[in-house]
């Protein structure tokens, strides 16, 4: 797998805990059917995007680095 599916997966899953994160914000638990369910933790959905994002820059800090400018006539 290269970088930038690496990068790929990586933002893919960002999208997923970012849309976690707004749904324990609008509301830590609910109910289906007279049935009570808790969300995720929001401590741990927060440090997971931490992370993620720490990822990604990574990655594409790493991804640079393999490019190289020629500017050519000098």
């Amino acid at each position: 797998m290269n970088a930038n599916e690496k990068i790929k997966i990586a933002e893919n899953r960002l999208t997923l805990y970012l849309k976690a994160e707004q749904k324990i914000l609008k509301g830590q638990s609910y109910k289906i059917e007279g049935l009570e369910l808790t969300r995720a933790n929001l401590r741990d959905v927060q440090n997971q995007i931490k992370n993620l994002k720490a990822e990604i820059n990574a990655l594409n800090n790493k991804n640079m680095k393999k490019c190289r400018t020629v500017i050519l006539g000098w």
